[in-house]
């Protein structure tokens, strides 16, 4: 696959390639978009795209998938946003070669993919950084966690987290075997939540309230508290003492959640099996 792209995009955007643009490859482009990053610095492959996509493209001047015959400019790009499954990125990275070069950024958001897994996967790049956003920033309220290859200029660095923190929030890791527990708890943290509510809707429905209403209590209530975390910045041990009159409701209700510290426990327990299932699919840890 060949790729039409503008290399006379505005000064300090560079040119982005965005390879693989489905649920989390299309929220980083909008957030993209949303920041202000040109759409004629941007040019998308993706060998399925979805209406929407279609649609975002011809409307915002996004390349999209160049039809055979059009002109093609195969100069190297700025940074290279790998964003496909993993088992499809072999195959992709061989259409791309020729639009890397000794100042391209490698970006990958694949989950399983170590950072000797792109250096192999992409030569010619100039640096590679592995990168693993969550569910969230398909809403711009994303939590990702990145490492850079050794030797990464900080220019690099930047360029990464302006696209990255498009989403959501970052945090730099200093050692790619953090990688793993991140996803335990970012990546797979909004399952967690999720559950949480179903269990709060039951739990609503057990003292007696309607089982829709339940659910949007519980909906507007875990919404509600994450919203207060971020406007006040407070830690939530913080927060959750100031909901707590001695004596009170939630007092009770905290006797019985906190009681010898098997909620903790049972936390401490979902992310270490889900750490080492990350482990496991990305070929660092154990096969079960």
């Amino acid at each position: 696959m060949t790729f039409d792209i503008d290399h006379k995009a505005a000064d300090g955007a560079g040119t982005i390639l965005l390879l693989g643009a489905g649920r989390m490859g299309g929220a980083m482009l909008r957030g993209w978009l949303a920041q202000g990053v040109p759409a004629s610095a941007i040019s998308v492959a993706d060998p399925s795209p979805a209406p929407d996509l279609v649609e975002l493209a011809a409307r915002t001047g996004v390349r999209l998938n160049p039809a055979d015959g059009a002109p093609v400019d195969t100069a190297p790009v700025d940074t290279l946003v790998v964003a496909v499954k993993p088992q499809m990125v072999e195959s992709a990275a061989a259409g791309v070669q020729a639009v890397l070069a000794p100042h391209t950024l490698v970006l990958s958001i694949m989950a399983g993919k170590t950072l000797a897994d792109l250096r192999r996967l992409f030569p010619a790049a100039g640096s590679v950084v592995r990168a693993m956003p969550n569910l969230p920033a398909a809403v711009g309220r994303g939590a990702t966690v990145a490492v850079a290859e050794a030797g990464c200029p900080a220019e690099r660095r930047e360029r990464a987290a302006s696209l990255l923190t498009a989403v959501g929030s970052l945090e730099w890791l200093a050692d790619e075997a953090l990688v793993d527990a991140a996803t335990a708890l970012s990546g797979s943290g909004p399952a967690y939540v999720f559950y949480l509510v179903e269990c709060l809707t039951r739990a609503g429905v057990e003292v007696g309230l309607p089982a829709d209403v339940s659910e949007r209590l519980a909906r507007a209530t875990v919404e509600g508290a994450g919203a207060l975390m971020g406007a006040t910045g407070q830690p939530a041990a913080e927060l959750r003492a100031g909901v707590t009159s001695p004596g009170g409701t939630t007092a009770a209700g905290l006797s019985k959640l906190m009681a010898d510290d098997h909620l903790q426990s049972l936390l401490n327990a979902t992310l270490r099996a889900a750490a080492q299932r990350a482990a496991e699919l990305g070929g660092t840890g154990p096969k079960a």
